[in-house]
């Protein structure tokens, strides 16, 4: 991928934990999963708010299965990376953007901040 875009930035760069795709995140908004050894795009993320331009992270879960990422409306999205379809929105409970957004890699909790930090814990319905 060598495109020239101006005005963007690419904010963030991570490998899965297989090593076979690349994260991509830039302060537009744009998300791209692309394949670690071509270069190729895989998938675009779409859908993430970041009209103000921040630096928003996104990681993958410790399967390399979903990526997850913050957004300037305090939401927390989640795509598949076999498919790059969205799979979930989640209220983050946050006060303003979500910019962090981690997951343990031993443990099923994940992080998520902004001016303050939210835990999740996964629960069970019965």
């Amino acid at each position: 991928m060598h495109q020239d875009m101006p005005g963007v930035e690419w904010s963030s760069m991570k490998f899965s934990s297989d090593g076979k795709v690349i994260l991509v995140v830039a302060n537009t908004g744009q998300i791209i999963l692309l394949d670690a050894f071509s270069g190729n795009e895989l998938h675009r993320l779409t859908g993430v708010q970041n009209l103000k331009r921040l630096r928003i992270e996104a990681s993958f879960t410790p399967d390399s299965q979903f990526v997850l990422s913050g957004s300037d409306d305090g939401m927390v999205h989640v795509w598949s990376v076999d498919t790059g379809e969205k799979i979930a929105v989640l209220e983050g409970g946050h006060p303003g953007s979500t910019t962090c957004v981690q997951f343990n890699p031993h443990f099923m909790t994940m992080a998520t901040a902004c001016s303050n930090v939210g835990f999740w814990l996964p629960t069970c319905d019965e």
